[in-house]
């Protein structure tokens, strides 16, 4: 990673930090205090992001993505961690069909489950929790999403 790949995330999630209302420009804003107590970090990780000193770790950058609002993902690929060919976007995969399909088909909870990267031992739980709360007219993969952001989080 070059000093302007850490600049360019870094620059991102200031934007981010201040669309979402935490005071990070004034000494005594309390901004960064506030995000790092929010997401469960040190303070010190947002500080050393903030001035270009270092990348956050995975579970840092994770909470970080919870507390601002944006997919882990997108986080991942934004600090150069991932590129978005490595994290492919299951809605990618499901907003085209199959080659010679006319349209394409509502995946089955496996199928999301192994496109959230959901381990193998989780699967079973994985579906059977999601299948408790999928009502007929909502795409699987955006609820599967939501139950495997709840499973990631209890970890």
């Amino acid at each position: 990673m070059t000093s302007q790949d850490l600049d360019a995330f870094a620059a991102w999630v200031e934007d981010l930090m201040r669309d979402r209302g935490y005071d990070i420009d004034s000494p005594r804003g309390g901004g960064k205090s506030r995000i790092a107590d929010e997401a469960g970090v040190h303070r010190a990780a947002v500080t050393r992001l903030l001035q270009r000193q270092s990348m956050p770790d995975l579970e840092t950058t994770r909470r970080l993505a919870r507390v601002l609002g944006v997919p882990v993902r997108d986080m991942l690929i934004r600090s150069g961690r991932l590129t978005a060919e490595e994290l492919a976007d299951p809605h990618d995969y499901l907003a085209s069909p199959a080659p010679g399909a006319e349209f394409a088909r509502r995946p089955t909870l496996e199928e999301v489950a192994d496109l959230l990267g959901v381990p193998a031992d989780r699967r079973e739980m994985f579906v059977r929790v999601v299948e408790q709360f999928l009502p007929n007219d909502v795409p699987a993969v955006e609820h599967a999403e939501r139950a495997n952001a709840r499973l990631l989080m209890t970890d």
